[in-house]
């Protein structure tokens, strides 16, 4: 039996009344180090478990098409071809993870899945288009010359779009001159106001959003052309146009300027700033980004709309750069009218304004970017180069001013004294 003298009991009650203390121990102390993994890799049995089911989608639609079942076409074999594989692919991962798991890689190999199909069918369309519109688009003249001398028999080296590119830029550029300023203010008015007309605006904006284009072209059609202008313009396809836009931008931005943190705002009103000088100099740029978007979304549905451009601008042949006078035809409708040719140049023609239609919106989403694409508080080269040289100003004025002696320094620029 151990004896336990007062001393020592004296220092092991000392030793646990005292704080304990943190040990860092020593890393892998007799211990292979372990393999690293990267994160974002795939592990080598996630890799054959997918590979597998593929496979087995594979072969299961292969034999039942083929030999088993009396069934053919190529979607019916895709869909069969999917569904095996994700069975095939639940049984892979349930033989050695629980069902919480095999529930979290069904959804992601569904999303994963739906991310893909929109990817082949975006990518579907502007391949068909540009490959159809390949005979049109080699020709240079398509792009600087007019259909004034060109009729549905003659070759595609005579005769371009050249007018309906102008015309849409024209009527987009009129539309985005008053969508943007009206629907950003709008949005603003929105957040930053509020009250029982701005729930009005909201409802009656949210419900335009789904206002068909036949109708907006229609009211522009009644309003403005019968009763004032007296004949179809570029200015009339362009309020037509402002009407589909001005929806979607008012719409997008709302809620992009939501997103803002109400804590910009409260430092902004606490270091003394009003109202609208938080909104211009904090929540506009923090949402700058996102700003951008909605103008995006807003221009790509008016430079596609067909409807209401067919009712307000005409269709002519000739260039015409007045939006105030004459029929102008924009893209949109110089393919409606091309691709109802029976012709087969004339559709060739049809299929190259589309894919110019295409490129022209992927130019504006470039463009857009470039202008919003930096978040708040990211300067572009110049204005890192302007606030450096702004910085060494103010440095060489601060030593100036420690340097020289009272009278050297101008009186403007010394410290006032307190009377």
């Amino acid at each position: 039996m151990t004896t336990i003298t007062a001393a020592e009991r004296q220092a092991e009650d000392e030793r646990r009344a005292a704080p304990a203390r943190t040990t860092v121990p020593r890393p892998y102390q007799g211990r292979a180090r372990p393999e690293r993994r990267r994160p974002g890799t795939v592990a080598l049995e996630d890799t054959f478990d997918l590979v597998g089911a593929l496979l087995a989608g594979g072969s299961v639609a292969t034999l039942l098409f083929g030999w088993i079942a009396p069934l053919s076409g190529a979607v019916g074999w895709v869909v069969v071809a999917y569904l095996v594989f994700l069975i095939s692919y639940a049984v892979l991962v349930s033989l050695r993870a629980d069902r919480l798991a095999v529930m979290n890689r069904i959804v992601t190999v569904l999303l994963c899945s739906a991310g893909l199909a929109v990817l082949a069918v975006l990518l579907f369309v502007v391949l068909y288009t540009v490959g159809r519109g390949v005979p049109a688009l080699s020709n240079l003249n398509f792009f600087v010359e007019t259909m004034r001398f060109a009729g549905p028999l003659d070759p595609l080296d005579v005769g371009g779009i050249a007018h309906a590119i102008v015309g849409t830029l024209i009527q987009i550029s009129i539309a985005l001159a008053i969508t943007v300023p009206l629907g950003i203010t709008t949005a603003v008015f929105l957040n930053e106001i509020g009250g029982r007309f701005a729930r009005f605006v909201r409802t009656v904006s949210d419900a335009m959003t789904a206002l068909p284009s036949i109708v907006a072209g229609l009211f522009v059609y009644a309003a403005l052309i019968t009763l004032v202008t007296k004949e179809r313009s570029g200015f009339a396809a362009s309020i037509a146009i402002t009407v589909m836009m001005l929806p979607i931008v008012i719409r997008s931005a709302d809620v992009v300027l939501r997103l803002v943190p109400h804590q910009l705002r409260e430092a902004s009103y606490a270091l003394g700033s009003s109202r609208w000088r938080t909104v211009w100099k904090v929540v506009l740029p923090t949402s700058r980004s996102g700003l951008a978007t909605a103008v995006i979304l807003g221009t790509a549905r008016g430079i596609g709309e067909t409807s209401p451009v067919l009712l307000t601008s005409g269709v002519t042949a000739e260039m015409n750069t007045n939006p105030f006078s004459g029929p102008m035809i924009s893209l949109p409708l110089q393919v409606f009218t091309f691709v109802q040719s029976p012709e087969p140049n004339m559709v060739a023609r049809g299929f190259g304004t589309a894919a110019v239609l295409i490129l022209l919106v992927l130019s504006l989403f470039v463009v857009a970017r470039l202008i919003g694409g930096r978040g708040a508080g990211i300067l572009s080269d110049g204005q890192r180069r302007r606030a450096t040289r702004r910085s060494q100003d103010d440095l060489i004025r601060i030593v100036t001013r420690s340097t020289l002696p009272d009278y050297a320094v101008p009186a403007r620029t010394r410290p006032q004294e307190n009377p």
